[in-house]
């Protein structure tokens, strides 16, 4: 297992830390519920170094990034990102990511932490255009700090005015004593904030500064069971639950980023796809009674018959009630649909609702 420059620090705050995605990570401080409500009602930051960030350079580099992600990477300007995702040869996802564009002919992709290599291996074996690409994953750390008090929170450590970096937008500039930090009006959460890359040697200094210029706003540091039930309230996929090799871009509700504008990895048969429609597609749903959904539990239909799985659920902290998402047959996909989650011997029966469960 690797350690992010952070696991001593997180360790000795008392974090519980477990192995994910080939990292030892801090899943919980306090506890989920706490941690939760810290970033939906004030701000929280999470490490997150686990994260995988490759570098695309030179004439080609677009090119490259146009072929194998399904948005149209065209549309960036300088300190704009984008959410896209790499589909593969048959129809489904390798993986989601995040495109920034830096400069001029260069790009940085922020993939899962899972699947850094499968992501290297498949963008390098599609570079048949010469474009420049380094993995700058193991030098780089990356904080997110989340919850609605972050830009008040934040401001006294970098002269950018915060509240000027719109959704999606990014600066390059000085941020907790450091310079050439890259400040990401980006996240997980469905609360607002920001993410902050920099260097591994540099981020234990940013950690300190955040956590001291926080206090007032009652910062806290944050886990990753708590980064999974505040993404999951927004409906935000996760790859290995929601999206996999498995699954269509157009079947996880991904049209938004799939743009026919340009021709990409397996664009044919996703236009087609979109042409002659799906036959599954991936639900939110809350639980009309008591229970858990949990992934991997059945979805079934009145008679008992299974139509699908859950692929995350939880006990929603916010709302209070079990909420999750699952694949199902179209024709169960619609709001208001009714359908059965199979939690150990009993159908708890639920409803299908529009995205994002969490409203602010």
């Amino acid at each position: 297992m690797k350690n992010t420059a952070l696991t001593q620090t997180h360790e000795a705050l008392g974090a519980k830390i477990v192995p994910f995605a080939g990292y030892n990570m801090p899943v919980q401080y306090e506890g989920v519920n706490i941690e939760h409500e810290t970033v939906r009602n004030a701000v929280g930051v999470f490490d997150v170094s686990h994260m995988g960030e490759f570098l695309i350079e030179g004439p080609n580099a677009l090119d490259l990034i146009q072929k194998v992600s399904s948005n149209d990477a065209s549309k960036l300007t300088i300190g704009k990102a984008q959410y896209s995702c790499l589909p593969n040869d048959d129809g489904g996802v390798v993986d989601d990511l995040i495109i920034y564009k830096i400069k001029e002919e260069t790009y940085l992709l922020v993939v899962n932490a899972s699947n850094i290599e499968k992501d290297w291996n498949w963008i390098q074996s599609k570079n048949d255009v010469g474009a420049e690409m380094r993995d700058l994953s193991e030098d780089y750390s990356l904080l997110a700090i989340q919850g609605p008090k972050a830009i008040e929170a934040m401001q006294s450590i970098t002269s950018h005015d915060l509240s000027a970096i719109k959704f999606y937008n990014f600066v390059v500039g000085d941020f907790a004593g450091i310079e050439n930090v890259i400040i990401s009006a980006t996240g997980y959460t469905g609360s607002g904030g920001f993410e902050i890359y920099c260097k591994n040697s540099e981020v234990k200094q940013v950690w300190d500064k955040v956590l001291e210029a926080g206090a007032d706003f009652g910062i806290k540091p944050i886990g990753l069971a708590a980064r999974d039930t505040l993404r999951l309230e927004m409906g935000y996929c996760l790859y290995g639950n929601d999206i996999d090799d498995t699954t269509s871009p157009l079947e996880a509700g991904l049209g938004w980023i799939t743009k026919f504008t340009k021709d990409f990895t397996n664009s044919d048969a996703l236009k087609s796809q979109k042409e002659h429609g799906v036959e599954r597609k991936l639900v939110a749903f809350k639980l009309d009674d008591r229970g858990i959904p949990r992934q991997g539990y059945d979805i079934v239909d009145g008679n008992g018959q299974k139509i699908g799985i859950v692929t995350s659920g939880t006990m929603s902290p916010s709302l209070s009630i079990g909420i999750g998402l699952g694949y199902v047959p179209t024709v169960f996909a619609s709001a208001d649909s009714k359908i059965n989650i199979q939690i150990r011997k009993n159908a708890v029966p639920a409803t299908v609702v529009k995205l994002p469960f969490y409203k602010s």
